[in-house]
């Protein structure tokens, strides 16, 4: 139903069903890796279907890593612990969760590599994390500005003889990097690789879900607060045979918001309460915006008020620091509150696939609503009755603008999503989908 530059939303004014979730981005492109540097063959079921995975898939091939496409999300990957291929020039297009665990893990294991991306890739700072491998004897060089993609890879001479720094208040993609390439150095060099954070680390649930998927894979790491982490020498990677992923939490974000504005019950499939991605918290601010969740062995559900009608949720003032992905999805939601809402905690917005606090302040005051917003921080008063404006919401090149925005055709104004199709970087369908699951 989409059109090549954009998608003209009819007015919504309820939503119910059931939907499916695609497979977590986050999940799928650690556990692509992991398998690749694991012993073994790994089974992997539920597998997202994306530009991003794609991506990834298509560099490992690249490297010289046995992948079998079974169909259905259905992959089975051949471990390869070291990659095959020692040169290589890898696109990685706009994958941050492709592009910083393979420069870890490239710069890490030795070789020749030069790793690009489109053009806003080129744009999202990597200085903290090439800073750290430096420090443990890689050699990464910038191509172009420094501190920025692309890089050159060479073969260095990795060592684990201190503690490595990295920043945390960035982007918690470096830790992750350093994380789950931390074994390929513990074993080479027979050594702890001790890890210690700079500062704040953001987004805490996300080097959750790598730890996690690293002791699946047979590499336990000690933790010690959210400040140092150490990875026993010897470490190695062992598949686990199979491994299923689950349905995209930030994903899910946006159906239990519909469900929120237009009635309900909206059920999503595929994640539950129990969930390993941090986003599943996003049911407690739908709570507190007053919502009704509910909750069973792999699924989730969200019923609400009829914004349509003029009902409204509650206002909220949140740090949304844990969360930042699903927290767009709050500020889409900002547009139906009884009053203004404030979105803490939020710095990381800035450096992602577009500096999101600018696009959403943008877009949400092209509808009629009032935007204030700062460096790490993004206030919405809601329109008034009769302020509202018909739009054409500009999606950044980000999926998740154009996701979230679709929230917006449950307000009286005409809004047209512009570029629809950027929602291939993590669920090509969502308009069809989300078409089946509102009515006028």
């Amino acid at each position: 139903m989409t059109e090549a530059d954009h998608l003209d939303l009819p007015h919504a004014a309820q939503a119910r069903g059931e939907v499916a979730l695609p497979g977590s981005k986050s999940i799928s492109n650690r556990v692509l890796l992991l398998a690749a540097l694991a012993e073994g063959v790994t089974d992997i079921t539920g597998l997202l279907d994306s530009d991003d995975t794609r991506v990834m898939l298509a560099a490992l091939r690249q490297l010289g890593v046995r992948v079998d496409d079974k169909g259905e999300g259905h992959v089975t990957v051949g471990g390869a612990m070291r990659f095959p291929t020692r040169q290589a020039e890898l696109f990685l297009g706009n994958a941050g969760t492709a592009f910083r665990p393979l420069t870890a893990a490239l710069a890490l294991m030795g070789g020749d590599y030069r790793l690009s991306g489109v053009p806003r890739m080129h744009e999202r700072p990597i200085g903290d994390l090439v800073d750290a491998l430096r420090s443990l004897g890689a050699e990464v060089d910038y191509l172009g500005q420094a501190g920025y993609p692309p890089l050159h890879i060479k073969a260095g001479a990795p060592r684990a003889d201190a503690p490595v720094r990295v920043q945390g208040s960035v982007s918690s993609q470096f830790l992750t990097a350093l994380l789950l390439a931390s074994p390929l150095l513990a074993r080479a060099t027979g050594k702890d690789v001790v890890i210690e954070v700079i500062g704040e680390l953001i987004s805490k649930p996300y080097i959750e879900i790598t730890l996690n998927l690293m002791a699946r894979y047979g590499v336990p790491v000690r933790r010690d607060g959210w400040q140092r982490f150490t990875v026993a020498a010897g470490a190695v990677y062992r598949s686990p045979g199979r491994i299923a992923v689950e349905g995209d939490a930030s994903t899910a974000s946006y159906f239990l918001a519909l469900g929120a504005i237009g009635g309900g019950p909206l059920r999503v499939t595929g994640v539950d309460a129990g969930s390993i991605q941090g986003d599943v918290a996003f049911t407690e601010t739908l709570r507190a915006m007053g919502a009704t969740i509910e909750s069973g062995d792999g699924w989730l559900q969200s019923s609400g008020v009829r914004v349509a009608q003029g009902e409204r949720l509650r206002a909220f003032d949140a740090d949304f620091n844990l969360i930042p992905d699903a927290a767009m999805t709050a500020a889409a939601l900002a547009l139906y509150a009884d009053g203004p809402c404030r979105l803490r905690n939020i710095g990381s917005w800035r450096v992602k696939e577009t500096d999101r606090i600018h696009a959403m302040h943008t877009e949400l005051a092209k509808l009629g609503a009032r935007v204030e917003s700062g460096p790490d921080w993004l206030r919405v008063t809601p329109p008034a009755p009769g302020q509202w404006r018909d739009a054409h919401i500009g999606t950044w090149d980000d999926h998740r603008m154009a996701m979230c925005f679709s929230l917006a055709a449950f307000g009286p104004a005409a809004v047209r999503i512009l570029d629809p199709g950027c929602v291939s970087k993590t669920f090509p369908g969502y308009f069809d989908v989300y078409a089946s699951l509102v009515s006028s």
